[in-house]
């Protein structure tokens, strides 16, 4: 079966609203739609085939906190959504699955606790996805706001090796800023992991998009792509279309 790249729209949650954060700054904030759930529908009306979720309340506070958004997200869609942001319990991810989440994204929890992402991954194995957010090769926690003196490469390997079949690699030098992903080190994740690889960060034109869907026979399964839909850098049914060429 031949691979694909799916372009993931991202919907980023603070205070109920979509917004977006630039590198990952609190008080660098724009407000892009009062309405996560319509910004959820109207991605799924332009084709999408996932959409991406943020609790960045959550990341912040370290459990979940816009669950109650997230669930009607879900319920409002008929395609698959996939969460991450403050998940640091085996409750805090059942309770997402629950609310009829495809999948979640653990990363904090990564590097802080290492043998509840083991308990999680040997207990659901593809709905887990780990999100690796590196600043200059290492690993970054808390929302950004810490970094870790774990290289992004081992971490991915090593959990691999526990069932980790998906993950999202984001470089926190791109997040926002419209310079382009980091197509080397995506890549390099892919293959330092042999597992699939979403790219994350820095997604501004479809060109970027062409660059990593080159390498979706390496394991680079996918982009999420935030500002640029919401600023119309980049138009979603175009951005299907030539991804769908791969």
């Amino acid at each position: 079966m031949t691979p694909s790249f799916i372009v993931y729209p991202a919907i980023d949650i603070r205070g109920g609203k979509c917004v977006r954060l630039i590198q990952g700054d609190y008080d660098q904030e724009t407000v892009y739609h009062d309405s996560p759930v319509e910004a959820a529908q109207q991605w799924e009306a332009g084709g999408a085939d996932w959409i991406h979720l943020v609790d960045l309340d959550g990341a912040k506070e370290g459990h979940p906190v816009n669950d109650q958004v997230i669930g009607q997200i879900a319920a409002s869609v008929n395609v698959p959504v996939q969460v991450g942001g403050g998940l640091r319990s085996e409750r805090d991810v059942e309770k997402l699955l629950e609310l009829g989440v495809a999948r979640v994204i653990l990363g904090t929890a990564a590097i802080e606790d290492r043998a509840f992402v083991e308990r999680v991954l040997a207990r659901y194995g593809a709905r887990i996805a780990i999100g690796i957010d590196a600043r200059d090769g290492y690993v970054a926690t808390r929302g950004w706001l810490e970094t870790s003196t774990v290289q992004a490469d081992v971490l991915a390997r090593e959990l691999a090796d526990k069932g980790a079949e998906t993950f999202i690699f984001t470089d926190i030098s791109r997040d926002g800023m419209m310079k382009g992903p980091n197509v080397e080190a995506i890549v390099q994740l892919a293959a330092a992991s042999g597992r699939t690889v979403i790219a994350s960060g820095g997604v501004s034109t479809l060109d970027d998009l062409a660059a990593l869907s080159a390498y979706v026979n390496s394991g680079v399964g996918g982009a999420i792509v935030g500002k640029a839909l919401y600023t119309g850098a980049i138009d979603l049914v175009e951005a299907l279309q030539l991804t769908a060429r791969v």
